[in-house]
């Protein structure tokens, strides 16, 4: 594409002081400040008082991924530690709710600490104390993939998911950027209140902020709320580090929406939309180009209908409306018999990308020459720098546990 090779990462750099960065949140998740830009100007104030700052009858939307205890401890019998990271499920599963619900045994693409010191062949075990008996967990190793392994868990309890065998046992994956071990408290803050499927290895983290008392705000002024899902996978955290944007390779992120769901966002696209993180918009603009893909190809196949990193933009002459767009969405999953639709998507949103469905953008504050910055970029042009240096002289906290921001689109 063309505008991609000309977009150099080095234009979206800035300097993270380390003690911008925060470590913990704040006692009071609405205690968190607000940076609102509207036009070009800035104004702050806090999360609790949020909805005087968005039009009654508005439409938020949440994602209601949950994080996963993704981290693995097991001894070898020599005593030495390996971890395994769950990353993502193998392709054999349709969704990660699917890879979720296994009993038994299921196949995970994982990262490997200490994976020099794991002899192939060799079966890692470890003992689960329930709160009836002992489970014995083992790990098999499957096959080396390009940066990752594919991991084989089997379990002997045939009543117990997955998703329950890692409450049992594993840790909720911290972002590196914190340095320090996860403990008791992250359980809970490192969590919306609102999560409830089971899949990502990181937290949507604007909807960090969010609390009861906010919602019943919202209420107040007819703020409605609806809920999609896009499970965070650890390439959220990675850098972009080739000079041209377009040598970067997006991860691709499994998304889940119902149909209910899309039907919501078509009655409101004449109102105001606001995607409540990054992953909530990639996941609503993800939503109309899936549309547009079966305008084009009606007769599409679930499997193949996936977004790839810049197929947004070879579709982009298409010039399709997002009522269509949706509308087609929602006529296939009627005739294919689906009330959800489960996909995955690796859009990249940068500088020229022209949301479709977004009016504006709720968000922390993110990392130097990262994809979310330069999709904060894509929303709000250079005015990205000022924003930025806001909140930098202002000292707000930075990244997952920090402040955030309300970010009105450019015209």
């Amino acid at each position: 594409m063309k505008f991609a090779s000309s977009v150099s990462i080095k234009d979206y750099d800035y300097f993270l002081p380390e003690d911008c960065i925060a470590k913990y949140p704040l006692p009071q998740r609405d205690a968190s400040r607000l940076l609102i830009y509207r036009e070009g100007k800035i104004s702050e104030d806090i999360y609790k008082h949020i909805s005087r700052h968005l039009p009654a009858n508005a439409l938020l939307l949440f994602n209601d991924t949950k994080v996963i205890e993704a981290r693995l401890f097991f001894q070898k019998p020599s005593g030495g530690i390996i971890e395994i990271f769950c990353l993502e499920p193998h392709r054999m599963y349709r969704s990660i709710a699917d890879a979720m619900a296994q009993k038994n045994q299921v196949l995970w693409n994982c990262l490997i600490g200490g994976a020099s010191k794991w002899k192939r062949g060799q079966i890692l075990e470890k003992q689960i104390l329930s709160e009836t008996k002992k489970i014995l967990l083992q790990a098999h190793y499957a096959e080396k993939l390009t940066d990752t392994f594919t991991i084989r868990f089997t379990w002997d309890d045939m009543n117990l998911s997955f998703a329950g065998l890692l409450h049992l046992t594993g840790a909720v994956p911290l972002p590196p950027y914190i340095n320090r071990k996860a403990e008791t408290t992250d359980n809970e803050r490192y969590q919306t209140i609102y999560a409830r499927e089971d899949g990502s290895v990181a937290a949507p983290t604007a909807g960090l902020h969010f609390t009861e008392n906010i919602f019943d705000s919202l209420n107040k002024k007819n703020i409605r709320k609806d809920f999609v899902t896009l499970h965070v996978g650890a390439g959220t955290f990675k850098p972009v580090t080739r000079e041209s944007v377009s040598d970067h390779d997006m991860h691709a992120e499994y998304l889940q929406v119902t149909a209910k769901t899309i039907q919501h966002i078509l009655q409101n696209l004449n109102g105001t939309i606001i995607p409540v993180g990054t992953t909530s918009l990639r996941t609503v603009e993800s939503l109309y180009w899936l549309g547009v893909k079966i305008i084009r190809q009606p007769a599409i196949s679930e499997d193949d209908l996936l977004l790839s990193q810049w197929e947004a933009y070879n579709l982009e002459k298409e010039n399709i409306q997002a009522s269509d767009a949706l509308e087609a969405l929602l006529s296939w999953l009627n005739k294919n018999k689906r009330e959800t639709l489960f996909s995955k998507t690796q859009l990249l949103i940068m500088p020229g990308y022209t949301p479709k469905i977004a009016h504006a953008l709720i968000t922390n504050f993110h990392q130097p020459k990262s994809t979310l910055l330069l999709l904060v970029a894509a929303l709000t042009g250079e005015d990205w720098k000022k924003i930025y240096g806001y909140a930098l002289k202002e000292k707000f906290r930075f990244l997952s546990y920090g402040d955030g921001s309300l970010l009105w689109i450019r015209k």
